[in-house]
């Protein structure tokens, strides 16, 4: 091993290496990036990830800088759980659900457990944790709260940032704070402190007060419901309330701080369920449809167009079979409702299927699981573009997580299609159609320059799209490093520049995920991977 690797593994709990082998391994998450870590750590403790900082911090006061990715379950496809420098595996160890508290309904977790666990944990319990992403099998619930996600449960409960109450959090120099509301007092307390905390406090609150018309100004830039670009200032010192920098680390994708510990609002759940699959011949119907869905309060509301069945069928015409009766429809929308009252979700599927018998569709309702996993198959058929190549060429997340208004979802779909179809591309569409969220990944060959080039050429079309609809280029996989390079197509330069500096107030010398959020598209062509895949989730099967 190097010496930095020897020194490391001389003062951590958990193992250190650089083997080849595993460096390889962690060379990339789920996005078409690759970058090899000089070290990967498998931190035991919060002990181990201060001692790790640290290090890296008086490395950095001498010049020398090396820096630190944390990473959960590699799932994330902006290209910000990769990294040169030394690689926090958090998923070995630090992955314990610590406290659950059924009657007051929280849960404080490490950043390494998955999802998956904390599901099983809460389910048990009657309870559970709306926002959980699709790639909740194998997602982390650090990776989550790093880039605010949402899932299928959004549309009525939210984003993962609305359940976190506070975090414990290690600084760029290996300080550990705690983040959480705090009133004027205890805000000036901090602010009075010698160390490092409050240095962040007093140069955040002067940042903040200096620039509190440009970040209200900026906030109307964006009108969809999701947005995860750049830091969340919005709501650190909203007017009237506590300040509370909790919000900025929800979303910065490791690039603030180091979070080792959440605890996170948790409620009632009702696993007794009933869903509706609505087929409509004609795409321009959904936009009347689509807002007397939502005053419904469905639990889910999903969408499928008819290009991603299409192309569902070309690669496995019976995968489908027995289920799907209009394939031909422009688009599938799996509407489902988690009422308490068994008599409101029936009212439910009765008010979509008077709203539908208006309309040129069709509408099927289920309320058993055998007859909704029906259902669910169409909706999960995605997985087979995320994993079956065509010759060389895969499904590309490029422009796979953008959010729009509701009221122009139909518009963006249409556009989407248009400039997808002008560049000799099937427009493959799903997503979570309350939320205005839109995932498209085409079917693209990264070792060819031509499909390089036409990826592109689409992820600028389809941004200036979204810009013209008031959306954001990102709903929850983050900025990272493939977006970046967009972020202007969003936001002023002065607000991008007031970016930049709540980064450097939180890490000075550029230790935490350097190149996450600022990464230029030079770097994303030199980082770009010959080869894409998902082998390290295939035990999983991809979600989307």
């Amino acid at each position: 091993m190097s010496r930095v690797a020897h020194y490391l593994q001389e003062h951590l709990l958990g193992e250190v290496t650089d083997s080849p082998e595993v460096r390889r391994h962690f060379s990339h998450d789920a996005s078409i990036l690759r970058l090899s870590p000089s070290i990967v750590v498998y931190p035991r403790t919060e002990s181990d990830v201060r001692k790790t900082a640290r290090f890296s911090w008086q490395l950095a006061r001498r010049g020398r800088v090396m820096p630190i990715t944390a990473r959960g379950g590699g799932s994330n496809t902006s290209g910000s759980a990769i990294g040169s420098g030394i690689l926090l595996v958090f998923t070995a160890h630090m992955n314990k659900v610590l406290m659950l508290d059924a009657k007051k309904e929280f849960i404080v977790v490490e950043p390494g457990a998955t999802y998956d666990k904390l599901e099983q944990t809460l389910y048990t319990h009657g309870l559970f944790l709306p926002p959980y992403p699709n790639s909740h099998h194998y997602a982390s619930i650090g990776g989550g709260i790093a880039t605010n996600a949402i899932g299928e449960k959004s549309v009525k409960y939210g984003n993962t940032g609305q359940y976190v109450e506070k975090l414990r959090v290690v600084l760029a120099n290996g300080e550990l704070i705690e983040t959480g509301p705090i009133g004027k007092r205890e805000l000036n307390r901090k602010m009075g402190l010698s160390t490092f905390e409050g240095e962040v406090y007093r140069s955040l609150d002067a940042l903040l007060e200096e620039n509190a018309e440009l970040i209200e100004h900026e906030r109307n830039r964006v009108r969809a419901l999701r947005n995860a670009v750049g830091y969340n200032l919005y709501d650190v010192k909203p007017k009237k309330k506590d300040f509370d920098i909790t919000p900025l680390f929800i979303g910065s994708q490791g690039t603030l701080g180091i979070i080792t510990e959440a605890t996170m609002e948790v409620i009632s759940h009702n696993p007794i369920t009933s869903m509706a699959l609505v087929s409509l011949s004609n795409l321009n119907d959904l936009h009347s449809l689509l807002p007397e869905l939502l005053k419904l309060k469905p639990s889910v509301l999903d969408m499928v167009n008819r290009a991603a069945i299409e192309l569902v069928l070309q690669i496995n015409p019976n995968q489908l079979a027995e289920v799907l009766d209009n394939p031909r429809a422009d688009i599938h929308l799996f509407i489902e409702f988690d009422n308490i009252k068994e008599g409101d979700q029936k009212d439910g599927l009765k008010k979509i299927r008077k709203l539908v018998e208006k309309l040129d569709g069709s509408f099927h309702s289920a309320d058993n699981p055998e007859a909704m996993e029906k259902f669910w198959k169409i909706r999960h058929s995605v997985s087979t573009i995320l994993t079956q190549p065509q010759g060389q060429a895969k499904a590309i997340p490029m422009v796979e997580d953008v959010c729009v208004p509701v009221n122009s979802l139909v518009e963006f779909l249409h556009r989407a299609s248009d400039i997808y179809e002008k560049n000799g591309l099937i427009s493959a569409a799903w997503g979570h159609a309350g939320d205005g969220v839109v995932r498209m990944q085409p079917m693209l060959d990264l070792g060819q320059i031509g499909d390089r080039q036409k990826m592109f050429k689409i992820a600028e079309a389809i941004y200036e799209v979204v810009k013209d609809l008031a959306g954001s280029i990102t709903a929850a996989a983050g900025d990272g490093r493939v977006r970046a390079p967009y972020t202007p197509i969003l936001y002023s330069p002065e607000y991008l520049d007031l970016i930049k500096k709540v980064k450097d107030i939180f890490d000075p010398y550029g230790i935490l995920n350097p190149g996450v959020k600022t990464a230029s598209a030079e770097e994303v062509r030199t980082l770009m991977r010959g080869e894409y895949n998902l082998a390290h989730h295939h035990e999983h099967l991809p979600r989307s």
